[in-house]
């Protein structure tokens, strides 16, 4: 009996440790005129979605994608619980209405970080190994 009690409790472990490691494998990065080195979980979704357009030394924010790729799929799943999909279909929705267009997206981490630095106001995200030298990382907090 117990050593079927050891194995799951260490497959369980190591998939809790697995789940830290992926939301660790994410930067959110802002332009370096956004005077913030923090952002909430909710204002994060919000910006994504385009119902919040301002922040701290930045009256208004722009987010930034990645068309598609692990880096993209981890954010959605991770910080916004949805699907690419389902973001684009959103998107589509609020340009349809008049409330918005579809956000500005690249095709890699570099691509998005370049963007972020030019553009005052851009918020995005990056893998965790993306050089991010030009742009500032923002601690995401619940």
């Amino acid at each position: 009996m117990r050593i079927t009690i050891v194995p799951f409790a260490l497959l369980t472990i190591a998939a809790c440790g697995t789940a830290d490691v992926q939301t660790n494998a994410i930067r959110i990065i802002a332009n370096p005129n956004v005077n913030a080195s923090e952002i909430s979980r909710d204002d994060l979704d919000r910006i994504f979605l385009m119902t919040k357009t301002s922040l701290p030394g930045a009256p208004h924010v722009e987010p930034v994608l990645e068309k598609a790729g692990p880096v993209c799929e981890l954010f959605l799943k991770d910080y916004m619980g949805r699907t690419n999909a389902a973001l684009m279909t959103y998107y589509r929705s609020l340009m349809f209405s008049g409330k918005a267009s579809v956000p500005k997206s690249f095709n890699s981490d570099s691509e998005v970080t370049a963007y972020v630095a030019k553009t005052k106001g851009a918020v995005g995200y990056v893998g965790f190994s993306a050089n991010v030298a030009a742009v500032k990382t923002l601690k995401v907090t619940e």
